[in-house]
């Protein structure tokens, strides 16, 4: 029925209005509005030599204040139409159609608001290794590579597997993903950290319950780098492709292996056909690591410290749980989900927004 998809589709944008209610309380939008308000309607404000600045600041709070209230009107007004022509299926028709255009607009409105930081839109580099342990670990790391492919399937993103290293008997020792696709990297970016999952153990003859770790970086591919790297500071190893992507394995030393000896900064690629094109893409990936550095080093110095973790206890962002009891709990949100199968399979959404909501 009419009625019960417009009901569903209530949920969605409600779920949504949430969000987007903590982040305009968080960020005090409401305050700020009525603030700039206040001043920008003073007889005097013409004389003041940064109106300029103070209008165009005014313009984009006033536009997040009007969008705000109209979306919370719109919900509202959709509710209250629907119990009114509940039983007119004609009303309900058009009814449906705004119910349609407010989940877009709300969505649209939400990820605005969520994903406003430098670099947000860009594409990034997705890494995965394997912590200590072996097989165990291992599988574990193909798991998770499993989940942000699926991930990337759902949300639409174009992804390149630019290298790729198997385990030992299973899994992968370590996996590196290229996705495309506007906010990849600021959807994606909360994911960097180290992943723990506790299960019982498929290699394990005697069914023991076994921990396993696994590290996964994010890296924003940046276009524009306002520095230059020293020749003299790399060093560059070919090598044959093995593992996925590797088309001609074994027969041509077409990977690329690159070292940034300052750093100790390594990155490498053996997808492309030839050691040209590993090379232009492992150099691509070196410079918005280093990048990426530079900036954390920045922030670091303003916070006063700069974190190192290692994939072990202790420094986990999240437990994968399948025994004694089924639970996904992100330990920086304190979200949880009591579907740790549905998470595995790349639904991954509600981590992803509590942590953009956490982090405001």
């Amino acid at each position: 029925m009419i009625l019960d998809e417009i009901v569903e589709q209530l949920k969605t944008i409600e779920a949504d209005l949430t969000i987007i209610k903590e982040f305009y309380k968080n960020c005090r939008i409401e305050e700020k509005f009525q603030e700039l308000s206040t001043i920008t309607n003073k007889e005097e404000f013409w004389q003041n030599p940064d109106q300029g600045k103070i209008l165009k600041e005014y313009t984009q709070v006033k536009n997040l204040h009007n969008e705000y209230c109209n979306l919370l009107t719109s919900a509202n007004d959709i509710k209250e139409l629907a119990s009114l022509f509940s039983t007119n299926e004609a009303e309900l028709q058009n009814v449906a159609i705004e119910t349609r255009i407010t989940k877009g607009r709300t969505k649209k409105f939400k990820l605005s608001l969520l994903l406003h930081e430098p670099h947000d839109e860009h594409n990034c580099f997705l890494n995965i290794n394997a912590g200590a342990g072996g097989t165990e670990a291992q599988d574990w790391a193909s798991m998770l590579l499993r989940m942000y492919l699926r991930f990337c399937e759902r949300e639409g993103f174009n992804v390149s597997m630019i290298d790729y290293q198997d385990g030992e008997g299973a899994g992968i020792k370590n996996a590196t993903l290229f996705i495309k696709g506007k906010n990849a990297y600021g959807l994606l970016k909360n994911e960097h950290g180290i992943h723990r999952l506790v299960r019982i153990s498929p290699f394990d003859a005697n069914k023991r319950r076994h921990t396993s770790f696994a590290g996964v970086m994010i890296t924003p591919e940046i276009e524009e780098i306002n520095f230059q790297i020293d020749p003299k500071d790399l060093r560059i190893d070919t090598y044959r492709a093995s593992g996925a992507g590797g088309q001609h394995v074994n027969k041509t030393e077409s990977a690329v292996r690159i070292t940034h000896l300052p750093t100790n900064i390594v990155v490498q690629c053996q997808v492309e056909r030839s050691q040209i094109q590993n090379r232009e893409t492992a150099m691509k990936m070196l410079k918005s690591k280093l990048a990426q550095k530079y900036q954390e080093e920045q922030d670091a110095k303003i916070l006063g410290k700069i974190e190192k973790k290692k994939i072990e206890w202790g420094s986990q962002i999240r437990s994968y749980i399948l025994h004694p009891y089924k639970m996904v709990k992100d330990h920086r949100t304190d979200y949880e989900s009591m579907q740790p199968e549905l998470v595995l399979d790349g639904n991954i959404m509600d981590f992803i927004e509590q942590n953009l909501v956490h982090n405001i």
